[in-house]
């Protein structure tokens, strides 16, 4: 008996959990591109010594430049993101079109940056070979295009949140509440006779 309890408490909790999660992507839904900035944050960063070498074995154009700029504006989209949304206020419109511009910086320097790795790579003269100690150059080409996919997807997400926050809106979050349907409606007039 105290087993079917336990499990109905867990139901209910896993329950719990999903509707209050609902409740607060309900208040905030720029949370959502937010979460893919974060994501596109940490695979460059996480893998910037991959990146740094490809940029020391390479020694293309600019290579050095575009690595620090995609850093450093990845940082810089995150805060500004985060002044673009204040909480319960509406979207600051100056700081919105400042994010577009970071995110379309991103997406520029680090095509730049593929270029520049493809380019050394298939060059007709003295070419990059990717051997056993030079696998980097293969990560640091994953990782930037999978930087320009998350950027990309976040840019997406921040124009289309006008759409699919009022899609989320309409998601019923309600509790439904045992003896609630048959309850008469409460007269509060000043009817004094």
């Amino acid at each position: 008996m105290a087993n079917q309890k336990t499990a109905k408490k867990q139901g209910r909790g896993i329950k719990e959990v999903i509707r209050k999660s609902l409740v607060s992507l309900k208040r905030s839904p720029q949370s959502i591109p937010m979460v893919f900035l974060i994501v596109g944050f940490l695979i460059f960063s996480l893998n910037l010594s991959s990146i740094a070498n490809t940029t020391a074995r390479i020694n293309g154009a600019n290579m050095g430049q575009c690595e620090f700029v995609a850093m450093l504006f990845s940082i810089l989209a995150f805060v500004v993101f985060l002044r673009t949304f204040p909480k319960r206020k509406p979207a600051n419109k100056i700081m919105l079109g400042l994010l577009f511009g970071m995110l379309a910086l991103l997406i520029f320097v680090d095509y730049v940056y593929i270029t520049r790795i493809v380019t050394a790579l298939t060059r007709a003269d003295n070419p990059i070979v990717v051997d056993a100690q030079s696998t980097f150059i293969n990560t640091a080409q994953t990782v930037v295009t999978l930087h320009i996919v998350f950027v990309g997807i976040t840019v997406v997400l921040l124009a289309l949140l006008p759409v699919y926050s009022k899609l989320i809106r309409k998601i019923n979050t309600s509790i439904e509440v045992e003896g609630n349907e048959n309850m008469d409606v409460i007269d509060v007039s000043d009817d004094e006779d």
